[in-house]
């Protein structure tokens, strides 16, 4: 019996090195090429010819000589639709770079497409005022022309709801790849801040991660370490905080760890998580903290408000940050390993994630127009979309009297 082709493109390739699209691409490979014949793509700049190989975990592996990240994933997004036009049945398609193909796509073929939007991209302060509004018309193109579309948060897909009138499927990301780490002597020697009470934060070095925020409150705050894990070297920005801060003896800049024992090692045996990001959906490395069992102290932003259920710790200034590390004790400190745990423990496994990946390819095989559930949320009751908070949807022109979240 001949299985369904899934063209999964937007990611840098397999096997994964630490990112989250990458993670969820080889997870869902690992899980369901039982069902599927996968085809991955990948950016042949990022592999080096010894780790090019042709298939992996079961899927087929096509390498596009461009990056997958910045301006290139423009190019290299498009290019990997073009081809996968030849051999698949569905385009699962992450990010939305690529999306002023689909009405081209959606008009000579019967191809169907799940796209992840991730998160409102257009908003991230790295991207130039041209970059914005070319992502700000892809995520609408991609939102309009695909089968069915993703959010990656609750937020992200109320945002969806009203400005688009329609209805994304929510699947965020899993978690259960990561382990707890106890140090050995050897890793004890070269990460000698193991020893002592820590913070950890692992993220890109972008102003939208609010990291010199962080810095910041960190060098007010000498009582405890902190360790930062990044992209220092990538921007200006970075080598700039990285300069500004390195001499500060309680903060710690490391560079990308890309195994992932000893990324697990660093996290696994903080004291705190602390999570900056301003905009985006569910982040990756935050669900990952939380599966840790961390702690975590979030800025104040509604996403990661939905990702932790509103049961973290946030902050909106390096002095918010600093009152929290004041005041927060071991009681408060359990508590909150505990809560983090049990939520990451009931929504973030790669079992369930690809379960609901399964159920949205099934779905797309079986239709040929995208469904707004918008239009017969209308027709309810007012008080009825109220007792389940969703009077939003009663009218989506509130989306431009009311545009934050």
């Amino acid at each position: 019996m001949n299985k369904d082709r899934i063209a999964i493109i937007g990611t840098v390739g397999l096997p994964a090195k630490y990112g989250g699209f990458e993670t969820l691409a080889e997870h869902l490979v690992e899980h369901l090429s039982p069902n599927y014949d996968f085809t991955v793509y990948c950016s042949k700049n990022k592999y080096t010819k010894e780790e090019r190989i042709a298939t992996y975990k079961g899927a087929v592996l096509k390498y596009i000589p461009l990056n997958a990240n910045g301006i290139q994933s423009i190019p290299y997004d498009t290019i990997s639709i073009l081809l996968a036009l030849r051999n698949s049945d569905v385009l699962l398609i992450l990010g939305v770079a690529g999306a002023w193909t689909l009405p081209l796509v959606r008009l000579f073929t019967y191809k169907k497409i799940i796209i992840s939007i991730d998160g409102m991209e257009w908003k991230r302060d790295k991207w130039p005022l041209i970059a914005k509004l070319f992502l700000w018309w892809s995520e609408k193109i991609a939102i309009k022309f695909s089968h069915i579309d993703i959010s990656d948060n609750e937020s992200i897909q109320d945002y969806t709801a009203l400005r688009y009138k329609t209805l994304s499927r929510v699947i965020e990301y899993g978690a259960d790849h990561t382990l707890q780490v106890k140090p050995c002597r050897k890793d004890l020697e070269k990460y000698r801040f193991l020893n002592k009470k820590y913070a950890v934060k692992v993220c890109r070095i972008e102003p939208e991660n609010n990291v010199q925020l962080v810095l910041e409150a960190f060098k007010k705050y000498a009582k405890m370490n902190l360790v930062i894990v990044g992209n220092w070297n990538n921007s200006k920005y970075g080598i700039a905080l990285k300069e500004s801060y390195k001499e500060i003896q309680n903060i710690l800049l490391l560079d990308p760890i890309y195994d992932q024992r000893e990324i697990d090692l660093i996290r696994s045996n903080a004291t705190l998580y602390i999570h900056g990001h301003s905009a985006g959906g569910t982040n990756p490395s935050l669900v990952e903290a939380m599966y840790l069992k961390l702690p975590v102290i979030a800025f104040n932003v509604s996403y990661n408000k939905t990702t932790t259920e509103n049961n973290a710790l946030y902050f909106n200034s390096s002095e918010d940050l600093i009152a929290h590390l004041n005041c927060i004790t071991e009681s408060k400190l359990l508590e909150l390993r505990i809560r983090m745990k049990s939520i990451a423990s009931r929504r973030y496994t790669w079992n369930v994630i690809s379960k609901q990946y399964d159920l949205l390819i099934k779905e797309a095989l079986s239709i040929d127009h995208k469904n707004s559930v918008l239009g017969e949320v209308q027709k309810l009751n007012p008080t009825i979309l109220q007792e389940y908070q969703l009077s939003h949807l009663q009218n989506s022109n509130l989306f431009y009297e009311n545009k934050q979240l």
